[in-house]
């Protein structure tokens, strides 16, 4: 398999904290290694996936645009949220807004969504343990952090959702998410499904390299529902979970250093074949019926 030529260079962000990196300068970097990147690099994913994704970045879609907006409305940081007044966008005219307020970084929305972005800050505000630990008194949005990773040598990378400002004793580092299903049954699928075991992890362990609240350090997450009544779950990741993520993260650190070092970025199988057998559930019945 060919390797993926590497996207231009870009000047790397000084190590440590940085308050005031925009979000575009942060994902810039091709030379460090983020939570999400991490997560990209392993099964059912591969190297040449992550490759990719961080030459080609997604396009807009709904579903980014309202996480990104209730980011921008419940965290106080982000990009415009702009409403475009019209009944549906299939028009000229429609079009051409929505495409103007891209073109500048914005996010378009209908009105109701910007009504639904609103009831969902409101719902924020309004629970006890959220709005506590998203106090605009007491932390800032949108922090990251560079720092070297001392087994391999590279540059590792976090964007923090919300630091708190005070940071002696333990550090708690809420992390918003905007979700179908909020309730503890659905975020421990998530949890697994999008390994935000592996991300609080990563988050936990870029906060005592960047020296933030000593060695003691949490994330928390702060889950939405998208539709009324707009309910919030605060959730932890407990110990076990997050031993597996350490793991995972440390496999997938060593290899964004091997193919950094060697510029290859395999895919699926490249030097042997898979064997694969069939599920378990359809070779289950097809031994009942045929054998």
């Amino acid at each position: 398999m060919t390797a993926i030529a590497e996207a231009p260079a870009v000047k790397a962000p000084a190590l440590g904290l940085h308050t005031d990196l925009s979000n575009e300068a942060y994902h810039a970097d091709k030379t460090s290694l983020s939570s999400s990147g991490a997560r990209k690099l392993l099964p059912p994913s591969t190297p040449l996936h992550f490759r990719y994704e961080q030459d080609n970045p997604q396009p807009p879609s709904k579903t980014f645009d309202y996480g990104n907006a209730a980011h921008k409305m419940v965290l106080g940081n982000g990009p415009e949220l702009v409403v475009i007044e019209h009944d549906t966008w299939n028009t000229k005219d429609a079009k051409a807004e929505v495409a103007e307020a891209r073109a500048r970084g914005a996010i378009p929305l209908k009105q109701h969504e910007m009504d639904m972005i609103n009831a969902m800050a409101a719902a924020i505000r309004q629970h006890p343990l959220a709005a506590a630990l998203l106090d605009p008194a007491y932390g800032a949005p949108e922090q990251s952090g560079f720092w070297i990773d001392e087994p391999t040598g590279i540059r590792r990378r976090v964007r923090f959702d919300w630091l708190p400002s005070i940071q002696s004793g333990r550090l708690i580092i809420p992390d918003y998410k905007t979700t179908a299903d909020a309730s503890n049954e659905a975020m421990q699928k998530d949890i697994d499904k999008y390994g935000y075991n592996c991300q609080a992890d990563w988050y936990e362990d870029g906060a005592r390299a960047l020296g933030l609240g000593g060695t003691d350090a949490e994330l928390l997450l702060i889950a939405q529902e998208k539709k009324p009544p707009f309910a919030v779950n605060v959730i932890g990741i407990e110990f076990g979970s997050r031993v597996i993520a350490g793991a995972k993260n440390r496999r997938a650190i060593e290899i964004f250093a091997e193919c950094t070092e060697t510029g290859y970025w395999p895919g699926y199988a490249d030097r042997e074949p898979n064997y694969l057998a069939l599920p378990g559930y359809a070779e289950n019945r097809d031994k009942e019926i045929y054998l």
